[in-house]
């Protein structure tokens, strides 16, 4: 057997994130008088399962995968989150991303805690069967820690409907039972909720229409730079251009195009490939970095981690920080930002329409009763603008950044409940 080599986990940068989390979250229960207990309950995720998934690849030898599950916290409900498929997938991410899974929940009011997913693979390396092999295999493995009221995976990097299809049918032969609900981002035809694919890209979009708002900023005519052309990106790119905003700069990881009078979208979107790769094409290119200190009204990260640092937040030239991504302002760099009067909608927020979507379609799965598009966009309008005022309004009367005023809000619930079952 051939055993692939697992991603290091104590890479850097997952490190960086998950720390980051953890002071924020420290200084929210501080801020709201919550114990110590209350932060040594939180800081870490109260379940991590790591599994090996061996797979018969198209060669005919066996390759053995890394696989992770991390549960935050289930004091409010089952735990929620993607599945990402990544090569640098790591143990610490994946338990720094189920903290923002709770956070997220939290925010938006949902009976959620937080969970998180991953398998050190390369998909784009993969044929679909391998893929539907992986899919399969990491299923079995976790099927004791997660079901409908225990634990609903979704999909995130490098995955999709099919592979929560698979997912989907590997459980229920487990089970031996139809059981649409434990897992959400399904296929239409498997019980999967209208607006789904587009959610969290429309989440980031009602969250840019909110901060344009409160900074006097109209939409149409609005510059807007965004930073990943993927899922999230090239919705969210596209829901801002049919708005009339001019979408002057796109990005992917091959580099950046720009038009100060704004690109095509459509072309854009017709050309890109099924990784979100379209700068390829083009001769005329810049760097990210350099894309990153264009002069606009939004910004938008949608692509990785830690794009903007202490480095270069003094030279970010945006009236809004719409965070899309997760994690691409580190600390230091929403200090600068926030002492700029730059507005940050962060991730935790700005990002939460697919696990809010993601609820809708588990609702809809657990009632058998199906809902229209324009109902789901309806819904998840309310709930968006609700949350934003919330964190917008306890950032205002408490005279914080948005960061930390989402992650007061995002980690009251939990820690509430917590207290009522006498945990803390």
């Amino acid at each position: 057997m051939v055993a692939e080599k697992p991603a290091d986990s104590q890479n850097e940068q997952s490190t960086d994130v998950l720390k980051s989390t953890q002071s924020v979250i420290r200084t929210a229960l501080d801020k709201l008088g919550y114990p110590e207990e209350a932060y040594e309950l939180m800081k870490e995720p109260i379940r991590m399962m790591t599994v090996r998934i061996p797979v018969r690849m198209d060669d005919g030898k066996i390759k053995v995968f890394t696989g992770y599950r991390a549960q935050h916290n289930d004091a409010v409900g089952p735990t929620k989150g993607g599945v990402r498929f990544h090569p640098n997938v790591t143990e610490k991410e994946v338990r720094a991303l189920s903290i923002w899974m709770s956070l997220k929940s939290g925010i938006m009011d949902l009976p959620y805690g937080g969970g998180k997913g991953g398998i050190v693979c390369d998909p784009r390396e993969m044929s679909f069967r391998e893929l539907e092999g992986v899919s399969r295999g990491y299923v079995r493995a976790i099927s004791q820690i997660v079901g409908p009221t225990k634990d609903i995976p979704a999909p995130d990097v490098f995955t999709n409907s099919q592979i929560m299809a698979w997912m989907m049918d590997e459980y229920s032969r487990i089970d031996e039972f139809n059981s649409p609900g434990f897992i959400t981002g399904k296929p239409i035809v498997l019980g999967g909720s209208h607006g789904r694919e587009s959610a969290t890209a429309k989440g980031v979009t009602i969250c840019i229409e909110e901060a344009a708002k409160k900074r006097g900023i109209d939409i149409k005519g609005a510059r807007v730079i965004v930073q990943g052309f993927g899922n999230a990106g090239s919705f969210l790119a596209k829901f801002m251009y049919d708005m009339g905003a001019k979408v002057i700069a796109i990005s992917d990881a091959d580099g950046a195009i720009y038009d100060p009078d704004g690109l095509d979208v459509e072309y854009l979107l017709d050309r890109r490939d099924s990784f979100g790769a379209v700068t390829n094409l083009f001769e005329d290119t810049m760097s990210n970095e350099e894309m990153l200190e264009l002069e606009t009204d939004i910004l938008v990260p949608a692509a990785i981690e830690n794009q903007i640092t202490k480095e270069n937040a003094h030279r970010i030239n945006a009236a809004i920080v719409v965070e899309a991504a997760n994690g691409p302002t580190t600390l230091e760099a929403t200090k600068i930002l926030t002492e700029r009067d730059i507005l940050i909608v962060p991730d935790v927020l700005a990002s939460s329409g697919g696990v809010t979507v993601s609820y809708f379609e588990w609702v809809q799965n657990n009632q058998g009763y199906y809902w229209k598009e324009e109902e789901v966009q309806e819904k998840l309008r309310e709930v968006l603008v609700k949350a934003f005022n919330n964190v917008y309004t306890t950032s205002q009367n408490r005279q914080i950044d948005m960061r930390l005023a989402a992650y007061m809000v995002g980690v009251r619930k939990m820690t509430e409940a917590a207290r009522f079952r006498g945990w803390i």
